[in-house]
């Protein structure tokens, strides 16, 4: 569609002198925001451009630059940048100078057409940004010339302002992790030793920005320890909470007993109000403490012979009263023969019974349905729903602790209950994976080896 041979690009530069590659970077940031590219993406992009573009002003003596939005192979539109070289590559081959340079960009590639090394780089456009249709290109090539370029001590002004920012987003996250986990500060101190390095010069900044990205990739192994203080810290704090919060709903249920004082109806409502809240606060605690005892990995499964079809009666029983509204129907289909497997029974119910649950409260008219198949040596649980669906781009966030899908259909809960039943569908050695559209319903399917795992 776009980015086709005779396409007009965007935006056309020349590289021939160290003081294009402030340009070069200012103008590639403009280009990606003009296109819609989201800050972090646009700083990237950028810092990718001026490292090749320094690349190949020593190996070539400069460049031709071109901007352009094509579409890939993924069908997503991405901003492509293609940097011609005015004289020939060593041996025509082109290797970045710095080897993280190919993880700031989405592609970066060199190819040879009629005896000229083209470097290309590229950046997948988001979503929901606006679709570069002929108009819109037309409109984004105006907007640019409208922009003049900077000097080139504004740009690197503007870009220790960006590394300060970055930093300081950085530095931000580990201190919060600080305290739970002491090691995480000696990185707060690499953190800022590295950002007192890169303010010193244009070059050293970009290559600090490459290294800053290593860094934080590395440091996923101090997260996850982290993440452990933070089970530890969860569960001890829900431990404690318990009790009084469950004294505070015997209290409530002691002052609403017929054998007590009478009480007047606003005392009555007021009383009501406190059990209410008390009984969801205890929700939440209950929920914290299981999902600490998950990630802690002090809940051991009881692997048994377990026939599904008491299961699936028990499951039937239980949660048809949910399912209140004429207009929902509760459907658990009956597994079939022999319905047997090798797992954890109590786990395994609790995990239906959350996703089904989850299905009733954000359905509100055709069915919930609970249905099981053996393939091979495995076993397919799908339970599916009519409901409002659910997003692509959000199918892994509701995986996340905590987190509710937005939107009207939004009912009350803590955001704890997929987290856990996923967490738990891993102990028994299986998979829980999520098929949704928005206005399509939703369709949660468990995949667990007959044998155990």
């Amino acid at each position: 569609m776009t980015g086709g041979p005779g396409e007009l690009p965007l935006l056309q530069m020349a590289l021939r002198v160290e003081q294009d590659i402030f340009v070069i970077r200012q103008r590639g940031r403009e280009v990606a925001a003009v296109v819609g590219l989201e800050h972090q993406d646009q700083i990237r992009i950028a810092t990718a451009l001026s490292e090749v573009a320094r690349d190949l002003l020593r190996l070539a003596g400069g460049a031709d630059i071109s901007f352009h939005v094509h579409t890939g192979i993924d069908g997503r539109f991405h901003l492509r940048a293609d940097l011609a070289p005015v004289a020939a590559l060593p041996d025509g081959r082109y290797e970045p100078q710095s080897g993280a340079v190919s993880r700031l960009v989405d592609t970066l590639s060199a190819s040879t057409v009629e005896g000229v090394t083209v470097v290309r780089m590229s950046r997948r456009v988001p979503a929901n940004a606006p679709t570069p249709t002929p108009e819109r290109l037309a409109e984004f090539r105006a907007e640019l010339g409208r922009i003049a370029p900077s000097s080139a001590l504004d740009e690197l002004t503007a870009q220790n302002g960006q590394l300060i920012a970055a930093l300081d987003e950085a530095r931000s996250h580990r201190d919060e992790l600080a305290v739970l986990n002491e090691e995480l500060a000696e990185t707060n101190h690499g953190v800022l030793a590295l950002y007192n390095q890169l303010t010193e010069e244009l070059e050293e900044t970009n290559r600090g920005v490459v290294a800053l990205y290593a860094e934080l990739d590395e440091k996923s192994a101090q997260l996850r320890a982290a993440s452990e203080s933070k089970s530890r810290f969860l569960a001890n704090v829900s431990h404690e909470l318990r009790a009084p919060v469950t004294a505070i709903i015997g209290l409530g249920r002691l002052l609403t007993d017929p054998a007590s004082d009478p009480l007047t109806d606003e005392q009555s409502q007021q009383v009501d109000l406190i059990r209410s809240s008390a009984t969801d606060l205890l929700g939440l605690v209950n929920d914290l403490l299981d999902l600490a005892k998950a990630e802690s990995g002090r809940i051991e499964p009881d692997w048994a012979e377990v026939d599904l079809r008491p299961v699936f009666g028990q499951l039937r029983g239980t949660l048809r009263a949910l399912a209140t509204g004429s207009e929902v129907a509760l459907v658990v289909e009956e597994p079939p023969a022999p319905a047997v497997l090798r797992t954890d029974e109590v786990l395994l119910g609790q995990v239906l019974r959350n996703l089904l649950h989850n299905g009733l409260k954000f359905t509100e008219r055709g069915e919930v349905r609970l249905a099981a198949r053996q393939r091979d040596d495995r076993w397919s649980f799908t339970v599916s729903d009519t409901g409002p669906g659910i997003a692509p781009e959000l199918h892994e966030r509701i995986f996340e602790e905590f987190y509710q899908v937005p939107g009207a259909t939004r009912v009350g809960g803590t955001g704890l209950g997929l987290p856990y039943a996923q967490r738990l569908v891993t102990l028994l050695g299986g998979t829980l994976e999520l098929s949704s559209e928005p206005g399509q319903g939703s369709t949660f399917t468990i995949t667990l080896p007959v044998g155990g795992g």
